[in-house]
């Protein structure tokens, strides 16, 4: 039997035990129309702060299996920001990196879901090997090739570079179809209707294909000319495309077309636009006319805030096309490295729900303030106009809760000061596969697993006679799961509840006090010598939901 060939690097096999964080929301940094603009608006979108790999876990919970589309503009891993680690070491950690996180965005898709990469040459191929073990070589769609820059680099020191890759992987490709994407004008312009045709714009196409006389020799037949009476036959090497029923069908269709004054010397057959329709099925070539290019990008941001330009933003264009490939409105899409935010900027405007993850300083100094343009319709850039955009919706502004254990002056690990009741039941019920919902009538539900099972989250220490009236309440056919500080007493005799002890029971679960796990090269330790292995790596939220 073949060995599966895979992928290998430094550090693969190291898997970080992530937290799964609760979101707390921040209604000051959050932004909704002040007035419904239309019945198709939407108000749950959701901006988180905070890494990306952990605000992925936080997702997990609620969000498997339902967002319809990733989009995700990952770092480049260049080589610039990696000057303390040799070749080997920087590719090793960028690969694990990037692992991780695609392991969680699987989960996130939904069945019929698809993600899209944007990456240059320079990790392009090893990426997709780790996308092909990860999402299997089989739901690889294609690899498309985006021309980014049309002038070109006469500095460079060897090809000046055009074009990125963006690498589109199914969840299922059984599942997955494409949506045709809308002609453009200079497609249409094809169409026209030089004969009065009552049947509406039409163009001719090749009556011929590519096979030759010996391999379709019912194919091969002569086509009487109407003008000249001459009999007609394909070349030697071509036949007809249509045998010689389906020929007597066209031409009592009126399909044959010879020309305005039957002057062709081959029949072309008319295609009207209204049966094959304005949309056409995706290729693999994007030029920059139809997705736009890096030039579009700078003028749009610079449209959007001219005094700080982000770096290396996508046009609304290129973002637009894939979700027009992807989604239809009021999907789900998500990109865990939002950057300047044009992937929730063009989703907003073409009214799809959206989820953008963004750690940096951008979150607050462009991608805020270009949400509530979109938002307020003050926006007039990008694809504002193709897509109708006049304003409407709104969004939410989340940020990653601290970690729920941190370690005291002696090294224990105790429930972080910055907690309040409400978060921890939050959070306690996310980590126990809980629904965080608590219910005003009954103080110890705080969450659900299905309609009979809840948990109940406090720090206090029970004894026998709390938990007796515990018991009670709960009564016969339901279960209650108990997280406490401790409790005194025998439980065998209470059959309906389960005692944990707070933070013993979670202490195995996760990596605590680790915030960070983010592809910027910086937090990474400096490379000592002789070289050493790479450091270890270790709603909308219904589900963890906390007023900050």
């Amino acid at each position: 039997m073949r060995k599966k060939l895979e992928l290998t690097w430094i550090g693969k096999e190291v898997r970080p035990k992530l937290e799964p964080r609760i979101l707390l929301a921040d209604p000051n940094l959050s932004h909704h129309a002040k007035n419904r603009v239309s019945d198709a608006d939407i108000f749950d979108n959701s901006l988180i702060f905070g890494d990306n790999l952990l605000a992925l876990k936080a997702l997990e919970q609620e969000f498997s299996g339902k967002v319809r589309c990733v989009f995700i503009d990952p770092p480049y891993n260049t080589g610039n920001a990696f000057q303390h680690y040799d070749d080997g070491l920087e590719h090793s950690i960028w690969l694990g990196l990037m692992r991780d996180r695609l392991e969680v965005i699987r989960r996130l898709l939904s069945e019929d879901g698809s993600l899209w990469i944007t990456i240059d040459d320079n990790e392009a191929h090893y990426l997709k090997v780790v996308c092909d073990e990860i999402f299997g070589r089989s739901n690889f769609v294609a690899n498309v090739v985006w021309q980014k820059k049309y002038s070109k680099q006469n500095d460079a020191k060897w090809l000046s570079i055009s074009h990125d890759h963006i690498l589109v992987y199914a969840k299922s490709k059984d599942l997955w179809k494409p949506n045709a994407v809308e002609r453009s004008d200079e497609q249409l312009k094809g169409y026209k209707n030089v004969d009065n045709d009552a049947r509406g714009l039409w163009q001719s196409v090749v009556y011929t294909c590519a096979k030759t006389r010996a391999e379709r020799p019912n194919l091969y037949y002569g086509i009487e000319h109407p003008k000249t009476g001459e009999v007609i036959f394909p070349s030697e090497s071509r036949v007809w495309a249509y045998d010689q029923k389906k020929h007597k069908e066209h031409v009592r269709d009126g399909l044959v077309w010879w020309g305005p004054d039957q002057e062709k010397d081959k029949p072309r057959l008319k295609s009207f636009l209204n049966k094959v329709g304005t949309g056409l099925v995706p290729d693999t070539l994007w030029l920059r006319e139809d997705s736009g290019d890096n030039q579009d990008a700078k003028r749009e941001m610079m449209a959007l805030n001219g005094a700080d330009i982000f770096a290396t933003p996508k046009p609304e264009k290129l973002m637009a096309k894939i979700i027009e490939i992807a989604t239809k409105p009021g999907d789900l899409v998500l990109d865990s490295f939002a950057g300047s935010g044009t992937t929730g900027a063009v989703a907003h405007k073409m009214r799809r729900r959206w989820i953008m993850i963004e750690l940096a300083d951008h979150c607050h100094t462009h991608i805020i303030p270009r949400l509530k343009q979109v938002v307020d319709g003050q926006d007039k850039g990008g694809v504002t106009d193709s897509t109708g955009w006049h304003g409407g919706g709104g969004f939410r502004y989340y940020q990653l809760a601290p970690s729920l254990l941190q370690q005291d002056r002696w090294g224990n690990w105790v429930i972080n000061g910055e907690y309040n009741a409400e978060m921890l039941a939050a959070a306690i019920c996310k980590l126990e596969g809980f629904t965080y919902a608590p219910n005003d009538a009954h103080y110890w539900q705080h969450g659900y697993s299905t309609e009979t099972d809840f948990i109940y989250v406090t720090t206090q220490t029970l004894n026998a006679d709390q938990l007796q009236v515990l018991s009670d309440e709960v009564g016969e056919g339901r279960s209650l799961l108990v997280c406490c500080a401790a409790y005194r007493g025998s439980v065998d005799r209470f059959v309906n509840l389960t005692l944990k002890k707070i933070p013993k029971m979670v202490l195995s679960k996760c990596e605590w006090g680790h915030d960070d796990y983010s592809l910027n090269v910086e937090n990474l330790p400096m490379q000592q010598k002789p070289k050493v292995e790479p450091p270890r790596q270790g709603g909308l939220f219904g589900n963890g939901e906390v007023q900050a």
